[in-house]
């Protein structure tokens, strides 16, 4: 029920933050927009969802999970409902912004959610459940928000995605428990039932904290480039409409979902298996960064078919390698430090993705998609590097 409530949190989640992007060749002709306006409205959300992360990950340390995610329910649901009043890049960056807000909860509650509820071999495949809602949330939400734009405005499609946030906290509210959650990780592992807060200046001072950081702020642009810029990217250089984005737009992010699902499962499989939580995950992370490097091959795509099928297999390799990434903190570190660690690696990836969808549109305004999607290809390595080197051997570290 747990995992079930965060999985349609996160594709509510995604409904409305792609709701832009979706509507963005439309928005782009009323508004008279330029690729730099959209990177600047792009970017108010990003920068507001990375300064905000790492507070939310304190937040859901000291409140617990079941207030944390009702608040941050509340401010993104009335941020995209809100939307529909927009006029222009200010209101729509403004709006974006409190969006980002309210967003930047989803992370650090769901990976904290999942380190409470879940023991170690399957909080992988528990976060690749979460994952697969932010795969299958843009897979959904393109085709029905385009039919939504069609039948009823572009207006309403913000009021429809953004009630769609209530309708979740009340199933929430109703279903999680009001009484501490059940800390099925400490039973497995042996460890004491619950664990404090751990202050910032102790995690601050592990390498294994900065390697997850560090990583995430690599990688991340990747998935974001993808969620920003794809509709425009087939619009612009493949020559989508509305109607073939309807009918294709959707498939990159079904493979993500496959990968979100398949990193989890591979991981949990392997530390099942061998006992090794260091192998397991780190054999995940390896074959989904191999995955990501089909992104070099999308740049050099001669058809729409298969620039389709390359972006396929980018996000299958990023969701592969990301869940593995964000169940570290729970591998690493106890309870009571993971949602402050999963906000500090979300404020560096959304600071990452902030840098890259800027560049974005400078760099396609200027020249054309090529350099960016070349530039994301390398990224991939570099992240895995990054989090080898940094973190060491994954092992739990006890922490007061």
């Amino acid at each position: 029920m747990i995992i079930g409530l965060i999985f349609l949190g996160t594709v509510i989640n995604y409904f409305d933050r792609l709701a832009l992007p979706t509507l963005a060749p439309v928005l782009r002709a009323e508004f008279k927009l330029t690729n730099v306006d959209y990177a600047w409205i792009a970017n108010s959300f990003l920068l507001v969802y990375a300064l905000s992360m790492f507070l939310w990950g304190a937040v859901f340390d000291r409140i617990g999970n079941r207030l944390g995610f009702a608040v941050a329910v509340v401010v993104w649901s009335v941020a995209q409902i809100g939307t529909a009043a927009a006029r222009g890049v200010a209101s729509f960056g403004l709006l974006r912004g409190l969006l980002g807000l309210g967003e930047a909860g989803n992370w650090p509650g769901a990976t904290r959610t999942i380190a409470a509820w879940f023991p170690a071999r399957q909080r992988a495949l528990g976060m690749g459940i979460a994952n697969t809602g932010a795969s299958l949330g843009p897979a959904f939400a393109i085709p029905l928000i385009i039919w939504l734009r069609d039948d009823f405005g572009w207006r309403a499609v913000f009021l429809i995605t953004g009630g769609m946030g209530f309708v979740w906290l009340i199933l929430w509210l109703l279903l999680y428990p009001r009484t501490a959650e059940i800390q099925a990780s400490a039973r497995s592992d042996g460890a004491a039932p619950a664990h404090p807060p751990v202050p910032w200046r102790v995690l601050l001072h592990r390498r294994e904290v900065w390697g997850i950081v560090v990583a995430r702020f690599l990688g991340d642009p990747i998935w974001w480039l993808y969620v920003n810029w794809m509709p425009l990217y087939l619009a612009d250089v493949r020559g989508f409409d509305l109607k073939q984005l309807k009918a294709t737009g959707w498939v990159p992010y079904v493979a993500a979902a496959a990968g979100a699902l398949a990193g989890g499962w591979l991981s949990g499989f392997l530390l099942r298996r061998t006992g090794n939580v260091n192998r397991a995950r780190k054999v995940a992370i390896t074959l989904g960064t191999v995955a990501m490097l089909a992104g070099f091959m999308t740049a050099c795509a001669t058809s729409a078919p298969a620039a389709i099928v390359w972006m396929s297999i980018t996000l299958f390799g990023f969701q592969c390698w990301v869940g593995n990434v964000q169940t570290l903190a729970s591998d690493y570190f106890p309870v009571g430090a993971v949602g402050s660690i999963a906000g500090f690696a979300g404020t560096a990836a959304g600071l990452g993705a902030v840098i890259f969808t800027f560049s974005t549109g400078w760099v396609v305004d200027h020249f054309s998609y090529t350099p960016i999607l070349l530039t994301a290809a390398v990224l991939a390595p570099l992240a895995t590097t990054a989090l080898f080197v940094l973190s060491g051997p994954v092992r739990r570290i006890e922490v007061t």
